[in-house]
């Protein structure tokens, strides 16, 4: 059952990827990929913003990025659901990335 599976969501995929032109496929996927990983990587903002706000203002930046990846938290999870659904629309112009940097791991 799982084979079957699996070589209908190949198959779909396959589709997916030969159905749009190189080029718009590579962005659309990009923005997909930003999406996703804005989703299920969005806690990675507390420590990311702790280590950035650390780098800047040494101990003192320690409660700034705390207080900024509390909220970067919600920010990072609800712009990755919006650029998941509109990724097949170049939205904004050239499916450029909503907030930087574009994945929450470029902190490190």
């Amino acid at each position: 059952m799982n084979k079957i599976r699996f070589s209908i969501l190949a198959a779909c995929l396959t589709l997916l990827l030969l159905g749009t032109s190189e080029v718009y496929a590579q962005t659309a996927m990009d923005k997909f990929g930003r999406g996703l990983a804005g989703m299920t990587c969005g806690v990675m903002e507390l420590p990311g913003n702790i280590v950035q706000e650390t780098r800047l203002h040494g101990a003192a930046g320690l409660p700034k990025g705390i207080a900024l990846g509390l909220g970067m938290i919600v920010a990072r999870e609800l712009v990755g659901v919006y650029e998941f659904l509109t990724a097949p629309f170049p939205i904004p112009a050239d499916y450029q990335p909503v907030l930087t940097p574009a994945y929450p791991w470029d902190y490190f």
